[in-house]
């Protein structure tokens, strides 16, 4: 679960990560899309590097770009953490304007970080006049928890910037660079590596405006299994005790079940025989923020995802319609709502601050198929919400917020085939 606090007048207040909806460009830079209707203001922009060229472009430092990936070559620094020095190379992007003030700016990021090694993802900004924020960190990342425990740093508000858990909040900055840090412990010789770094940037209305018109999945109902988060309830405290708390990584492992791409029985072997849909409980504490508290924090989970489907990022979605684009692709999409009392018709709870479910189809009548992980046995996950009330509270909730998770049998949606990606 991840919190998402709750306005005056009974609407809800916008924060927390995410969104997609962008051209991507050769150079991997992209540019916001002039969406129709009730979207025109929700301006979006995704930035993603993920070949070599992309890599090429920004700085590299101790780093190399070869078939894809960005590794590590040599070191360039050192640092310490958990008393332990590691030596540690450096990729910096290039400067990121996306043509309007962002108010907000989301990372993710596919990484192979092998043994006792880890990863930074830090950015900064730049104002209109020119002037520049000092780095602020977004999170250390690791894939185990063996050698070192990933969280984030919330806070940081020295310059007009600050970091909420996961997001990089701004008064209105003009531009923005990455920064990925590689490190390893020192004196060894594997080589921490990205396959895909992403940056989202966005400035949004607080309402959601018009219900979005049924688009091109009207009909379509993809075939993803059913995990609940309840049938975990009291599941390794330490990882958040399971339960309500655990909706973000069985969203994630439901999305992974529909590619076949659940993590290998040996991965999860550690949890006792006996608890339903192991491989849940295995993704909570390969997406636990040891300094949030939670397995709700969005880019750990599609981090998560990534290496075992092919590709996965955060971002933010205009509109239940441009969700459709994906899930006419055969892409489920993971959104994050919250609700208060009535607010949401047929739920399987009564309200919540912030809940992660998955899309994955829309009725003949425009109405939202959903697996809803909040139910209380496999049975009752699959639901059907009313479009307007889950378009309302996913928008004004979190402004979109989107886990976008692919495998190559199923790839993102040409972008040049259409007008609003």
């Amino acid at each position: 679960m991840r919190l998402i606090a709750a306005a005056l007048a009974g609407l809800l207040a916008l924060t927390g990560v995410g969104a997609c909806s962008s051209t991507d460009r050769p150079d991997g830079s992209a540019v916001a899309v002039a969406a129709a209707g009730g979207d025109r203001e929700r301006k979006i922009t995704l930035t993603r590097w993920d070949s070599s060229r992309q890599w090429r472009r920004g700085d590299l430092a101790g780093t190399t770009a070869g078939d894809g990936r960005l590794a590590f070559h040599q070191p360039v620094g050192s640092a310490t953490a958990g008393g332990r020095s590691y030596d540690v190379a450096r990729w910096t992007s290039p400067w990121v304007e996306p043509g309007y003030a962002f108010t907000e700016l989301i990372a993710s990021w596919s990484a192979r970080t092998p043994k006792d090694s880890w990863i930074e993802v830090k950015v900064r900004g730049r104002g209109g006049s020119g002037g520049r924020t000092s780095w602020d960190l977004l999170g250390r990342w690791t894939s185990g928890d063996h050698h070192l425990r990933r969280g984030t740093v919330s806070g940081q508000s020295d310059d007009g910037t600050s970091v909420a858990v996961d997001t990089w909040r701004t008064s209105g900055l003009s531009g923005y660079q990455l920064r990925v840090v590689l490190a390893r412990r020192a004196g060894a010789a594997y080589r921490p590596s990205l396959d895909l770094a992403t940056a989202m940037t966005s400035r949004l209305p607080a309402s959601a405006g018009p219900t979005s018109a049924p688009g091109a999945a009207r009909g379509t109902v993809l075939q993803v299994p059913r995990f609940s988060q309840m049938v975990h309830r009291g599941h390794y405290p330490r990882w958040g005790s399971g339960g309500e708390a655990w909706c973000s990584p069985t969203s994630t492992s439901m999305v992974l079940g529909y590619y076949d791409r659940l993590p290998v029985p040996r991965r999860y072997r550690w949890v006792p025989d006996g608890h339903v849909d192991p491989w849940v409980d295995h993704a909570a504490r390969m997406t636990y923020d040891h300094a949030y508290d939670g397995t709700g924090n969005w880019p750990f989970n599609t981090a998560y995802a990534a290496p075992l489907a092919g590709k996965a990022f955060v971002t933010r979605l205009r509109s239940v319609r441009e969700a459709e684009r994906l899930l006419a692709a055969g892409i489920p999409v993971v959104v994050s709502i919250a609700f208060g009392p009535g607010q949401l018709d047929g739920a399987p709870i009564g309200s919540s601050d912030g809940h992660l479910l998955v899309l994955v189809g829309v009725r003949a009548n425009g109405n939202v198929v959903v697996n809803d992980p909040a139910a209380d046995s496999r049975r009752r996950v699959r639901r059907t919400y009313d479009r307007g009330q889950l378009e309302r509270l996913w928008l004004e909730a979190s402004g979109g917020l989107a886990y976008v998770i692919t495998d190559s049998a199923h790839p993102l949606p040409n972008p040049r085939a259409a007008t609003n990606w």
